[in-house]
């Protein structure tokens, strides 16, 4: 059987982080800071810095590799975008939306995981979609089930239905999609990545079932979970702003299994729904205020687990 969550996991470690303009047309958790005496990056590397030596004092290994001041590339703390990795010394290279994001790949990443002991067989490499202006970013676009091999995605502008078939034709994964939208002022406007809505663990999922607007979706989406044999959590708009489903399973070297959660996440939950998450695993949070504002993503964008 497939493991769904690893003991090993990548994470970049910033050194110009920033408001990403490029990505802020289509990404509406990120929020600008006004005042200009704050110094952003080095907020963000001490929340950085914090997470990963909570990681590592759990048994969790994490494998820390330091972003380039050239290219400039403010979302470099977010690496699930641009790649994957699979059992079997698989990874995967993808087309992402905004063009200063597309200089975060990196073949020396690579070239250090494997130095670290992990062997990467093959890379397939899905970037060349970007020439037709189509999109799939990594593990923010898709939530796998990796156990079951089901593939999860809220179509928008950076997760495109054609890609992602694709994605799940070569992988061998049973495509589950659906539209997914979340409340920007008065308009519903797509939810730029599935990952801030739903998150899969070994034997639950977390979804804010309001974001769908189709009842024979959600009637999909939910008859998938179960029929696989997970709990469905629900989770409200509001604790999806929080950060709520932007959660991820892990486990340590004991085997011991952590759900990751950011404080903001964590602050906005219900003691019952606290309770449910501890009954399954320990939970871990992260206070990262300054990524989550600034970049628009929480604790699940900066992590790609190595298989």
């Amino acid at each position: 059987m497939k493991n769904q969550t690893t003991n090993t996991i990548l994470m970049i470690e910033p050194v110009a982080f920033g408001f990403n303009t490029e990505t802020a047309v289509n990404n509406y958790f990120q929020q600008k800071y006004t005042d200009n005496s704050i110094d952003i990056q080095q907020l963000a590397l001490n929340e950085f810095n914090l997470m990963v030596e909570t990681f590592r004092a759990k048994g969790i290994n994490v494998i820390v590799v330091k972003d380039t001041e050239q290219p400039y590339t403010p979302d470099s703390i977010f690496p699930n975008n641009w790649i994957s990795f699979h059992e079997g010394g698989q990874a995967v290279l993808y087309p992402m939306f905004a063009q200063n994001r597309r200089n975060e790949r990196r073949k020396d990443i690579l070239e250090l995981i494997e130095a670290q002991g992990k062997v990467i067989n093959n890379v397939d490499d899905f970037t060349f979609w970007e020439e037709q202006n189509q999109f799939l970013e990594g593990t923010g676009s898709m939530v796998l089930d990796r156990e079951n091999k089901i593939a999860y995605a809220a179509l928008s502008e950076r997760t495109d239905k054609s890609v992602f078939l694709q994605f799940c034709l070569v992988f061998g994964y049973k495509p589950v999609y659906f539209s997914a939208f979340q409340l920007v002022g008065e308009q519903l406007l797509p939810i730029y990545h599935t990952n801030v809505m739903m998150s899969v663990a070994d034997k639950y999922a977390l979804v804010c079932i309001n974001s769908l607007e189709d009842d024979k979706e959600l009637e999909m989406l939910f008859d998938s979970l179960e029929k696989s044999g997970k709990e469905v959590i629900p989770i409200s708009r509001h604790q999806m702003h929080c950060f709520a489903g932007n959660m991820l399973q892990v486990q340590n070297k004991q085997e011991e299994r952590f759900l990751i959660m950011s404080q903001t996440a964590y602050d906005s939950l219900q003691e019952h729904q606290i309770e449910l998450l501890k009954s399954y695993n320990e939970l871990i949070i992260i206070p990262i205020p300054t990524i989550e504002r600034i970049g628009g993503g929480s604790v699940r964008c900066m992590i790609a687990e190595i298989f």
